[in-house]
């Protein structure tokens, strides 16, 4: 009576393991991208730096001592490393730390960080958008050159950190360590954390995902010795990706976040209900054409008694 009974058998194999690979060949297709901010003053050794972590030369033209203004220069690489692409954006610093003010070496640095920003913002709010194409300019680390004065550092130093701290990924960076003695070099790591901590500037936490990392993350944070094979690692083999995250999940959350609330965005109303994104959006619009309409009025007003005062005026010439 069974013999007609269509049976299926389990298998243990499902498939869904090869999900990893399908995202891995997706990535590859797609491509990565990564943002580098150098900032430090001229012949500092920034561009040195990165044509060592990247192990090639990126073609880029020598900066002058003598500008007036600070300067951002943004250059973008195509990099294929066994068939892996990468969109390398390095953005550096030219004229930094040459001007009297202070404001005027740090702020451009801050506009640059919070435009890009702003560039992301306003392709999210667009109503046909496409973030899978959309070029990410979004700065994912600064790395800041401190100067081997071998005492503390500058004025400037601290205070163009304080500014973006909340903004980039910080990795301060001591150049051309070899022209200090060891023992300098220690004391001077020990002075600049110390000011960094005292100062309450946010530097990027390498995270342990795993053994290796951990090792290479404390070899980093040891001042005894810090090389650059080891800055390369931590870097670019294990934490690259931890590094975009860290942009896009808190560093441009909070900068969203705060532009919206000062547009007047809530997520609760009043009474602590939550508020959709439509309703609020018409109550601003109403609130606007309101506005508007107010201003409209008075603008009539003012021009109404304007010409009641240029005829009565007139009225008086006449008379005259």
């Amino acid at each position: 009576q069974n013999e007609n009974i269509r049976c299926l058998t389990t298998r243990d194999h499902f498939g869904f393991e090869c999900l990893p690979t399908q995202l891995v060949t997706k990535s590859l297709q797609k491509g990565f991208t990564f943002n580098i901010l150098c900032v430090g003053e001229t012949g500092i050794g920034k561009s040195t730096l990165i044509n060592t972590l990247f192990n090639t030369n990126l073609k880029d033209s020598k900066s002058s001592h003598f500008y007036s203004n600070v300067g951002l220069k943004v250059k973008t690489y195509e990099l294929l490393e066994r068939n892996v692409p990468l969109k390398l954006t390095i953005v550096k610093t030219v004229g930094y730390g040459d001007q009297l003010s202070k404001e005027a070496s740090y702020k451009p640095v801050v506009e640059y960080i919070d435009a890009q920003f702003e560039l992301y913002l306003q392709e999210e709010l667009k109503i046909k958008r496409s973030l899978a194409d959309f070029h990410d300019s979004r700065i994912h680390v600064c790395l800041y050159f401190i100067a081997p004065t071998g005492h503390s550092l500058k004025t400037l130093d601290l205070i163009t950190m304080k500014s973006i701290d909340s903004k980039v990924n910080i990795i301060p960076l001591i150049a051309k360590a070899d022209a200090l003695s060891k023992s300098d070099l220690q004391r001077f790591k020990s002075n600049v954390m110390r000011e960094l901590i005292s100062s309450g500037i946010r530097l990027y936490q390498f995270p342990a995902y795993d053994e290796t990392s951990a090792q290479a993350s404390a070899s980093v944070e040891n001042e005894n010795h810090c090389d650059l094979v080891k800055l390369r690692d931590i870097l670019l083999c294990t934490n690259m990706e931890d590094l975009k995250e860290q942009t896009h999940t808190y560093l441009y959350e909070s900068y969203r976040s705060n532009k919206l609330q000062k547009l007047g965005f809530t997520d609760v109303g009043p009474d602590n209900q939550p508020v959709s994104f439509q309703e609020l959006y018409k109550a601003k619009r109403q609130e606007f054409y309101d506005q508007c309409k107010k201003e409209e009025a008075e603008l009539k007003q003012r021009f109404m008694q304007r010409v009641k005062e240029k005829e009565a005026t007139f009225k008086d010439a006449e008379k005259e």
